[in-house]
């Protein structure tokens, strides 16, 4: 009787340990049963990025990242982002491109907000994010709209922001730093202050740094999980998850880590998918829930992951996650001068704008090029390279 009663409290012990299936609700394997491209909205993005009746706006950007307000309109938030404006065709090399000047301005974040039409209307002021004067600078990645505390009927929106350091070598696009909180009032988008939630400055090596909000996603027990990666020079990165109750995304005593067993506050995340090599995540990625089943949609690893998109899928934030499925390959621009330079990444779910059983999913489009000049060249020669691109997918389960 005594070991039967010692093998049950460790069996019990041990469920409450292990990754558990949010609020009970049904869970099964889920992939892209489908896609298409969504030519509305590639067409609303070049509209407005190539309108050359404002110089003071967006026409190119990546990192993009959307949230529904309560008024109905979609604000969206880009990382590096160009501005000023565009020339139509051809440009001064000839080529049926669109292009802006070299000297257009450059800044490292933006937002742009949609009406509830789907129409692009304007650009708030950019940066919306100050950089902190000491070679750092602000990403924006995912954002909520959130009570402005626990149980307040008012509401605000809180943007995580990846802060990142001036870098070389392998890190030209900046050394990981902390991640942060951003509150923007309503409706008036009026930027309020920033709370840093997680500093990486003591970890060493920055290829072991954690930055999360690169996907957030309300799961069954009401909380915000915060998806985050490490910034490893491998083309397969680690994924990590955080937790934060309901409107205290901006509280960093709130925040809780799993630490590959349980939930704990503190900075000692574990990871929850990769294994550095054949089963990992991108430097960014996008998580959604669906009928009790999450699924992460992510680049492929490898170097086909520069073109492809794959998904995986769990009953818990925590994983275990099952995958890789099958990848997608989603079209690039025509262009044969960039040719095999062109990168897709950062695919990111936006469920505020499918509906009927569709999942709207975005990509990042690049050059990629070492040298940051030469990568500038190619993108004011041809701006249709520096934008994201649209499909719609249908989840469903495998085969």
């Amino acid at each position: 009787m005594v070991l039967v009663g010692f093998l049950c409290a460790a069996v019990v012990a041990g469920l409450l340990l292990l990754p558990h299936r949010e609020g009970g609700a049904a869970c099964a394997a889920r992939t892209v049963s489908s896609w298409a491209v969504d030519s509305r909205l590639n067409a609303e993005f070049v509209r407005y990025g190539d309108d050359a009746s404002r110089t003071d706006d967006w026409t190119g950007g990546d990192g993009s990242h959307s949230v529904r307000l309560p008024d109905g309109r979609v604000l969206w938030l880009f990382s590096d982002t160009y501005l000023g404006p565009v020339h139509p065709a051809p440009n001064p090399a000839g080529q049926n491109h669109s292009w802006r000047d070299a000297s257009a301005p450059f800044v490292r974040n933006s937002a742009v907000v949609m009406g509830r039409s789907g129409r692009l209307e304007r650009t708030v002021a950019a940066p919306l994010f100050p950089e902190t004067g000491v070679g750092e600078w602000r990403w924006p990645v995912a954002a909520r709209v959130e009570p402005r505390s626990p149980g307040s009927a008012e509401k605000v929106v809180r943007v995580l922001l990846w802060t990142r350091t001036q870098g070389s070598g392998s890190w030209i696009y900046g050394v990981p730093t902390a991640t942060e909180v951003a509150t923007l009032s309503l409706p008036g988008l009026r930027l309020e202050g920033i709370t840093q939630i997680l500093d990486q400055r003591q970890v060493s090596d920055p290829a072991r740094r954690v930055l999360f909000g690169t996907t957030a996603v309300t799961g069954a027990d009401g909380r915000t999980y915060v998806f985050g990666g490490d910034d490893g020079q491998r083309p397969v990165h680690r994924a990590y998850v955080a937790r934060v109750p309901d409107g205290r995304l901006a509280d960093a005593a709130a925040w809780e880590y799993w630490d590959g067993k349980r939930w704990r506050s503190g900075a000692a995340p574990a990871p929850v998918l990769g294994d550095g090599q054949r089963r990992g995540v991108g430097s960014a990625f996008g998580v959604v829930r669906q009928s009790g089943t999450y699924v992460l949609f992510t680049t492929a690893a490898g170097t086909s992951g520069l073109r492809n998109v794959t998904s995986y899928w769990a009953c818990s934030p925590a994983g275990p996650w099952h995958g890789p499925a099958p990848a997608l390959t989603p079209p690039l621009p025509r262009d044969p001068v960039a040719g095999p330079g062109i990168a897709a990444y950062n695919p990111q779910a936006h469920p505020e704008l499918g509906g009927d059983g569709r999942l709207v999913l975005s990509y990042d489009v690049n050059w990629l090029d070492a040298s940051p000049a030469a990568a500038q060249a190619q993108l004011s020669r041809n701006v249709s390279l520096y934008r994201p691109r649209f499909v719609t997918v249908r989840l469903g389960p495998p085969g």
